[in-house]
C-alpha cells in the first residue's frame, strides 16, 4: 500500500473527495515552502502537488508561469525543492506528495550526476508528474520510478485518444490527472457535464482514482466537479497562488483561508 492508496481508501470510506493543492517550490519567497505545505494540510489538503520551477512551463497559465519564473530568477532549482520535500517529511510522514514539473530540470539534474528517482524517494516524495513525459516515451523512466518506490502520474485530456488512455492505464500509479478543459492551467470555460462524460469513459479503461484540475477556480467549481462530475480528487493551483499574490503581507494565511473554503464546499 502507498500513501496515495491509503488516502483514497480512507476518503472513499468517508464518501469524501480528495483536495490536492498545487504550489510552486520556493514561492512565495516570504514563506518557507515546508511551512506553506504544513499550513495547507491543516487547512484541509489531503495531498500536495509540489512544483519545481522551470523557465518555459508550456502547460501553465500566466499566474503559475510568474511563480515559476520568480523562483528561477532567485536560483530555486530541483535540488532545493527536494530539500523542501525532505524538511516537510520531518514533521509529516502521512500526507502524499507529488513532485510536478517538466523534463528539462529533471534531465539537467541527472546530467549533473544525480538520480532523480532515488533522490526524490529519499526526500520522501510519493510520485512524480512530468508534464512532457508522455507514457509512450517514458517506459524506462517509469520503471526507474517504480524501482525507487515512486508512482508516476500521467495526464489525460479531452483530446486523449483511446490508445493514450490505454497506455496510461498500463503505466500510471497513484491516480490519473484529468485536464478538465483545452488550455493551460487557470483557463476558464469548464463544462462540468463534459467532464462527467469523460470521467465515465476513462473509468472503462482505468481503475485508478481520477483527479480533475486546470479549471478549478473556486469552491463552487470544486464542489461541482466532485459532486456532479464524480471526480475522486480536485486539484487547484492558479487560484491558490493568486490568493497569495493578492495578500503579499499574509500569503500563508491567504492560502489557508482559500483552501478552507474549498474544503468546506467539498464536504457540504
Amino acid at each position: 500500500m502507498s500513501r496515495f492508496s491509503d488516502m483514497f481508501a480512507a476518503l472513499r470510506a468517508e464518501k469524501r473527495t480528495a483536495l490536492i493543492p498545487y504550489i510552486m517550490g520556493g514561492y512565495p519567497q516570504s514563506v518557507p515552502t515546508p511551512a506553506l505545505m504544513h499550513a495547507l494540510v491543516e487547512a484541509g489538503a489531503n495531498a500536495i502537488e509540489l512544483g519545481f520551477p522551470f523557465s518555459d512551463p508550456a502547460a501553465d497559465g500566466p499566474v503559475i508561469q510568474h511563480a515559476g519564473r520568480d523562483a528561477v530568477a532567485r536560483g530555486v532549482n530541483l535540488q532545493q525543492v527536494l530539500e523542501h520535500m525532505h524538511a516537510f517529511r520531518e514533521k509529516d510522514t502521512r500526507t502524499p506528495v507529488v513532485l510536478m514539473g517538466y523534463a528539462n530540470p529533471v534531465e539537467r539534474y541527472e546530467l549533473d550526476g544525480h538520480d532523480f528517482a532515488k533522490d526524490a524517494a529519499a526526500a520522501g516524495a510519493d510520485a512524480a508528474l512530468i508534464v512532457d513525459y508522455p507514457p509512450d516515451e517514458c517506459e524506462a523512466f517509469a520503471g526507474r520510478l517504480r524501482a525507487a518506490g515512486l508512482e508516476q502520474i500521467f495526464l489525460l485530456a479531452p483530446t486523449s485518444s483511446e490508445e493514450r488512455i490505454g497506455q496510461v492505464a498500463q503505466l500510471a500509479g497513484g491516480f490519473v490527472y484529468y485536464i478538465s478543459l483545452k488550455g493551460v492551467t487557470g483557463a476558464e470555460g469548464l463544462d462540468v457535464g463534459e467532464v462527467q462524460q469523460m470521467l465515465a469513459h476513462i473509468r472503462q479503461r482505468v481503475s485508478l482514482p481520477i483527479a480533475v484540475g486546470f479549471g478549478i477556480r473556486d469552491a463552487a467549481t470544486a464542489r461541482a466537479v466532485a459532486k456532479s462530475a464524480g471526480a475522486d480528487a480536485v486539484v487547484l493551483g492558479t487560484r491558490l497562488i493568486d490568493a497569495m499574490e493578492q495578500q503579499p503581507q499574509q500569503p500563508l494565511e491567504a492560502a489557508a483561508s482559500f483552501l478552507r473554503e474549498v474544503r468546506a464546499a467539498l464536504d457540504s
